[in-house]
C-alpha cells in the first residue's frame, strides 16, 4: 500500500508541475504547439548521422532566472521555462527578451543510469544562442561561444551517486553584439524578427566507452565509386566500417585508427537524387584486438554536386554529372510559437514534405542552422539544401553608419575570428549529411568580408560541394556561382559565363489571410494581393518568365518564401501552416516543370 501511494504522490507531483506549465502571451499558435506536452518534448534521437542505442534526454521543464550581467547565480529561480525553446518563445512558457546587460540561468536536477556505471558520460547541448558556461555539482565543466552547433563535455569526474545538480548561464547580446545571428533583433520590423536566446535546441546525456568514436566525416565519390570515411578517436585499434542497403551487406573496410577508409562501391551502385533518395545504412565500429569497444550507426549517399558547361555554352548545377535546374523556396525556418525551434520533430518535417509536394527539389536554408533532424528528413525524402551562413556584425541600421571601405564589410579582428570559427563548425557538423549541395557564406553583402579568402578557403575545406559567394551580395568572380535577387519579378540584368548564374531571391507575393497573422496590423509583402487567385496569376506569370530565362543562363532560382514569418505574408503557407494560400496542384505542375526543364529529350 505505500509503494502505492508513493508512486500516485509522484504521479501527481508530476502532473502538477506540468499543470504549471502554459504558452506565454497569445501569438499565433501552430497544431503541433497546441498538442505539446511538455513530459514528451523532442523525444527523438538527435544525432542521426551518427547514433548509438543509449542516451538520456533532459528536454522538459527546468528552472530559470534572469539577472543583471555579472551576477552570481541567483539563490531563488523565478520559475521554470520548458526546454528546448529560447526564453523569447510562446513556448517556452516565459516570453521575455533577453537583454544585452542580463544573463540567464537554467537548472535542473538529472540521474545516472547504474548501466552507466562504467562509462564516460557525456552532455551534449545541440544549439545555445549564444555565450554558454556550465556547471555540474558546482564543478565548471566546460563553455561555449556559438549559436548555431553543437557542443560536448565529458562530465564524468563532476558526477556523483544519486541527484546530480546542472547548472547553465547564458549571454546574448542578439543585434548589440558581432556574433552571427541570422535576423534576430531585439526590436522586430520589416524582414528582421523576434531574438533568440538560450537553449533552443535538445540538451542529453550520452555513456561511451574509454576509447569510442567522436566524429565521422563521410565523402561520397561516385566517379571513383568510393565512399570515404574518416573516423575521430582516440583510440590506437582498427576502425571497420561496413555498407549495407536493405539489410544487406554491400561492402567493407578496416583500417587503423586515423586512417582514411576507402570503401569500395559496389558496379550496380545505387544514386541519391531527388527523384530517387536512396540511402545506404552505415555501421562503424571500434577495435581494440579482438574486442569491438564502440560501434555507431550512420548513413551515406552516393551523390555528386558539380558545374559544367552545356552545349549552348551556358554554366550549369550538375547533380550526378547530368544538368539539373535546381528550384525551391527561401526558407528561413521560424515558427509563431517556437521561434527557432519547431514545436515537434513531426512539425520540422512537415515543411520539408510540403515543399516535397509543391514539385521542388531545393531548399535554400536562409540564415540559419537548423537541428540535424531537419537535415536527415532532407536526405530521406531527396531535397537538395542551400546552406547560409547566418549573418553578423550589423543590423538594420548598418546603411547609416560608415561601415564599407570601397565595396566590403570592415569587421575587427575578433568579429572576423568569431565568424571563421562558427562557418567552419558549421560546415564540420553538416559535412556528412548528403542533402546539401551549397555553402552560402554571404547573404546581400551583410557583414560580408574578404570574400575571395572566405571563398577559397570554404572551396579547399569542402571541395565536393559548390560555394555560392554572395546570394544577392556584392559580387567577386570567385567561387562557383553567381547569385542575383531581383523583386518581385525574375530577371537576368547579370550573367557570368564562367559560373553557374542563379536567381537566389525573387517572388514574396504577399496575400493576407485574416486569422492566421502574428499582427492584425502591419503585414506586407513585396507585392500585395488581395485574393488565392490573383496570387496564383502572379506566380503563374513568374513562372513563365523563369522558364524563358532558363535558355538564357539561369540555372537555378529561390522563390520568396515557404510561410509567413512574423510581419511577411509572403509565404506559401501561413505562419501556423495552417492555411496553403495557392492551388496546390497547379503549383506542382508549374514547379515540376520548372525543375525538369534541362532534361535532355
Amino acid at each position: 500500500m505505500r509503494g502505492i501511494i508513493l508512486f500516485l504522490i509522484i504521479v501527481w507531483t508530476g502532473f502538477s508541475s506540468f499543470a504549471q506549465w502554459q504558452p506565454a502571451g497569445d501569438r499565433l499558435m501552430t497544431r503541433w504547439g497546441k498538442e505539446l506536452r511538455p513530459d514528451r518534448v523532442w523525444q527523438e534521437y538527435p544525432r542521426p548521422i551518427m547514433e548509438r542505442e543509449v542516451w538520456k534526454n533532459l528536454n522538459g521543464l527546468w528552472e530559470y532566472a534572469v539577472v543583471p550581467m555579472g551576477s552570481p547565480e541567483p539563490e531563488t529561480y523565478e520559475g521554470q521555462i520548458l526546454v528546448p525553446f529560447a526564453l523569447e518563445s510562446a513556448l517556452s512558457g516565459v516570453g521575455r527578451v533577453l537583454e544585452a546587460n542580463e544573463e540567464l540561468w537554467y537548472k535542473r536536477e538529472f540521474q545516472i543510469d547504474l548501466a552507466w556505471k562504467k562509462k564516460r558520460i557525456l552532455l551534449h547541448f545541440e544549439a545555445v544562442d549564444w555565450k554558454t558556461d556550465v556547471w555540474v555539482n558546482g564543478v565548471k565543466v566546460g563553455n561555449h561561444s556559438g549559436g548555431y552547433t553543437p557542443f560536448t563535455f565529458d562530465i564524468t569526474s563532476a558526477l556523483v551517486k544519486g541527484d546530480n545538480r546542472l547548472t547553465v548561464r547564458v549571454s546574448d547580446p542578439t543585434d548589440q553584439g558581432i556574433q552571427p545571428r541570422g535576423k534576430q533583433v531585439r526590436r522586430p520590423e520589416g524582414i528582421w524578427y523576434t531574438s533568440v536566446s538560450g537553449i533552443w535546441q535538445t540538451v542529453w546525456l550520452e555513456p561511451v566507452p574509454e576509447h569510442s568514436i567522436s566524429y565521422l566525416r563521410v565523402t561520397p565519390d561516385i566517379d571513383r565509386r568510393i565512399l570515404s570515411v574518416e573516423v575521430s578517436t582516440e583510440s590506437r585499434g582498427v576502425v571497420q566500417v561496413e555498407v549495407s542497403a536493405g539489410g544487406k551487406t554491400v561492402s567493407s573496410s578496416r583500417s587503423l585508427c586515423g586512417q582514411r577508409i576507402e570503401v569500395p562501391m559496389p558496379a550496380d551502385m545505387l544514386l541519391w537524387s531527388p527523384e530517387s533518395p536512396f540511402l545506404y545504412d552505415l555501421s562503424i565500429s571500434l577495435w581494440e584486438g579482438n574486442r569491438c569497444v564502440d560501434r555507431v550507426k550512420s548513413y551515406a549517399a552516393m551523390r555528386k554536386y558539380s558545374v559544367k558547361r552545356d552545349e549552348s555554352g551556358i554554366v550549369r548545377l550538375q547533380l550526378n554529372n547530368q544538368d539539373l535546374f535546381q528550384y525551391g523556396p527561401l526558407d528561413q525556418g521560424w515558427w509563431p510559437d517556437g521561434l527557432y525551434t519547431a514545436p515537434s520533430d513531426s512539425a520540422l518535417l512537415y515543411d520539408i514534405a510540403k515543399t516535397k509536394e509543391w514539385g521542388f527539389n531545393m531548399i535554400r536554408k536562409h540564415v540559419k542552422v537548423e537541428p540535424a533532424r531537419w537535415y536527415y528528413h532532407c536526405d530521406r525524402l531527396g531535397m537538395i539544401v542551400w546552406q547560409d551562413m547566418p549573418n553578423g556584425d550589423r543590423g538594420p541600421e548598418w546603411q547609416n553608419r560608415n561601415y564599407f571601405k570601397g565595396t566590403e564589410y570592415v569587421r575587427s579582428s575578433f568579429s572576423e575570428s568569431v565568424y571563421r570559427k562558427e562557418w567552419q563548425s558549421i560546415i564540420d557538423h553538416l559535412y556528412s549529411y548528403p542533402c546539401i549541395g551549397v555553402w552560402v557564406p554571404f547573404n546581400e553583402a551583410w557583414g560580408q568580408f574578404k570574400t575571395e579568402e572566405i571563398v577559397r578557403w570554404t572551396k579547399d575545406y569542402d571541395p565536393g560541394r559548390l560555394v555560392n559567394p554572395a546570394s544577392g551580395g556584392n559580387h567577386y568572380t570567385c567561387g562557383d556561382i553567381l547569385d542575383l535577387h531581383n523583386y518581385p519579378t525574375p530577371e537576368l540584368y547579370l550573367y557570368d559565363a564562367q559560373r553557374a548564374t542563379v536567381l537566389g531571391e525573387f517572388g514574396g507575393i504577399g496575400l493576407v489571410c485574416k486569422e492566421h497573422l502574428w499582427e492584425p496590423s502591419l503585414n506586407w509583402g513585396y507585392i500585395e494581393l488581395t485574393s488565392n487567385e490573383e496570387a496564383m496569376a502572379e506566380y503563374e506569370k513568374y513562372a513563365t518568365i523563369l522558364k524563358n530565362l532558363i535558355c538564357r543562363g539561369f540555372s537555378a532560382a529561390v522563390y520568396t518564401q515557404t510561410t509567413d514569418v512574423e510581419r511577411e505574408v509572403n509565404g506559401f503557407m501561413t505562419y501556423d501552416r495552417e492555411k496553403v494560400k495557392l492551388d496546390e496542384n497547379k503549383l506542382r505542375e508549374i514547379n515540376k516543370e520548372i525543375c525538369n526543364s534541362l532534361e535532355k529529350k
